[in-house]
């Protein structure tokens, strides 16, 4: 593509020595730059790619894209800020792929990966293809295998990129995709057209970043203020911010609502738990449905709701979506069973809200005579606040506690796991055991766990990885406890 037509919809501010080149391809690593691509100087918290650009010059760029001149006899845009800009350019340069796509985008503190996942499974049973893009990264379908992502939402010209993969190479016209605050923040997902947008919860997450509530809901926001008259959105009517995200959608979108406690346009009535999973009632409008989930969890039900909640949205017949959601296992790394003598459970919950819903559907289903323990940790160069607030959930709900390391990256260890303790009323070492090597963690539970007891090891879910101060290691709390305990 030619350099003025890829700016040709651009708002840019200036252009230094410019002539027409042909641009083939995007690139903001100047390591990863090849022979004709536009190289995007972004400037971010640690690094200004402005530094880089003879660098990517010298790996074959052509053209620059810019926030003020750099002194390089080369093709430069100058716009006022790279890390916007890149998505219009990505979205030009890939032909604006979301325009010939059903593009469902999902976003909350909690629920995502799985809310995306069902949907994904409603569309299958109803025999049409649907890809999906997520924490795992992404898949064309429920079968296949999942293939790299760095991101929940990956950066623009890698996300623009695989959009126009899934539809003219695979043939797939729907694609459900999460959507996280920082994509939105930083517009990775710039110059996508949602035809649907639904809203799981808003919870304490990411504070180190928004650093307050307000920020983090603004963030979120953008997502359903973008949306066009006929398009859709979910909201989950029972989330205290569910009213102020439906103050903000724009007029001629189509809202639907779910819940449980509050009214909503799908609900849930008659909720009980096992150990095989979840039954309750699915209330919409007159009609009521018996529904019977392999998952468990109070979350499970809201997950399945607003799962519900879309393909009713979607026009698909809601006893295809229930058949679709009633045949699922689960999702990797949710409320997921990897031994059940003792019963232990391994879940994604890193957030206070995420922990105090995991711990309380644990509850559910742990005997009598049984104990509840609770194996967790928080990262490292993350939001400080939310760790004693885990403390205080973990102590209060579980019978005993592990305390140990989650990724710590840059941080001290044995600090993080001081500012979780801070949360505690005490410290008794007959109720809590203090091991900051989670694998070494995980081994304690063999001696403090019996047969009837529950155990939630919480925080990294389906990573298979640690990241520390000098190496990221594999390590899979799954692997690991299948180690220590009989696997199912």
């Amino acid at each position: 593509m030619k350099l003025e037509e890829l700016i040709e919809y651009l708002d840019y501010k200036d252009l230094i020595n410019f002539k027409s080149v042909e641009v083939s391809g995007i690139s903001y690593n100047s390591k990863t730059t090849k022979k004709g691509d536009i190289f995007i100087c972004l400037v971010g918290e640690h690094t200004d790619g402005h530094e880089y650009a003879q660098m990517a010059i010298d790996n074959g760029a052509v053209a620059l894209l810019v926030e003020h001149p750099v002194d390089i006899k080369i093709p430069q845009v100058v716009v006022s800020n790279t890390r916007h800009k890149i998505a219009d350019i990505a979205d030009r340069f890939y032909s604006r792929p979301s325009l010939g796509l059903n593009l469902i985008g999902i976003t909350g503190t909690n629920g995502k990966t799985t809310v995306t996942h069902l949907i994904q499974r409603i569309f299958e049973e109803n025999s049409q293809k649907c890809a999906l893009i997520g924490t795992l990264g992404y898949k064309l379908s429920s079968k296949g295998e999942y293939r790299d992502a760095k991101h929940t939402t990956p950066q623009a010209p890698e996300l623009q990129a695989t959009l126009r993969m899934i539809k003219d190479v695979e043939k797939i016209d729907n694609v459900v995709m999460e959507v996280s605050s920082h994509a939105l923040e930083q517009n990775r997902v710039g110059g996508c057209r949602f035809d649907g947008a639904v809203f799981t919860n808003l919870t304490q997450d990411h504070l180190d970043y928004h650093i307050t509530m307000e920020n983090y809901f603004n963030a979120k926001a953008i997502l359903f203020k973008n949306l066009k008259e006929g398009n859709f959105a979910v909201i989950n009517a029972d989330d205290e911010y569910g009213t102020k995200f439906m103050d903000i959608i724009p007029e001629g979108v189509n809202i639907y609502t779910y819940g449980i406690r509050n009214k909503a346009d799908v609900s849930a009535k008659n909720i009980e738990f096992s150990l095989n999973g979840a039954e309750f009632t699915l209330v919409t409008g007159s009609n009521e449905y018996k529904v019977s989930l392999h998952m468990n969890g109070m979350f499970s039900i809201y997950n399945v709701l607003a799962a519900v909640t879309t393909a009713i949205a979607l026009k698909i017949d809601i006893k295809i979506a229930l058949k679709a959601l009633e045949n699922i296992k689960g999702v990797a790394g949710r409320f997921e069973v990897v031994a059940k003598k003792p019963l232990v459970i391994v879940d994604y919950a890193h957030t206070p809200d995420g922990l105090e819903n995991v711990l309380n559907s644990a509850r559910e289903i742990t005997p009598k005579a049984g104990k509840l323990i609770c194996l967790f940790g928080c990262g490292g160069d993350r939001d400080a606040t939310k760790r004693p607030k885990m403390g205080a959930i973990a102590e209060k709900i579980a019978d005993k506690i592990v305390i140990t390391s989650d990724n710590p990256r840059s941080e001290d260890p044995q600090q993080i796991i001081t500012d979780i303790i801070a949360g505690l009323k005490s410290v008794n070492p007959e109720k809590v055991t203090v091991e900051p090597d989670r694998g070494r963690a995980i081994e304690l539970l063999k001696d403090i766990a019996n047969n009837n007891d529950v155990v939630v090891i919480a925080g990294k879910g389906h990573e298979d990885y640690q990241i520390l101060k000098d190496k990221t290691i594999h390590f899979d709390d799954r692997e690991e406890a299948r180690k220590v305990f009989d696997a199912v």
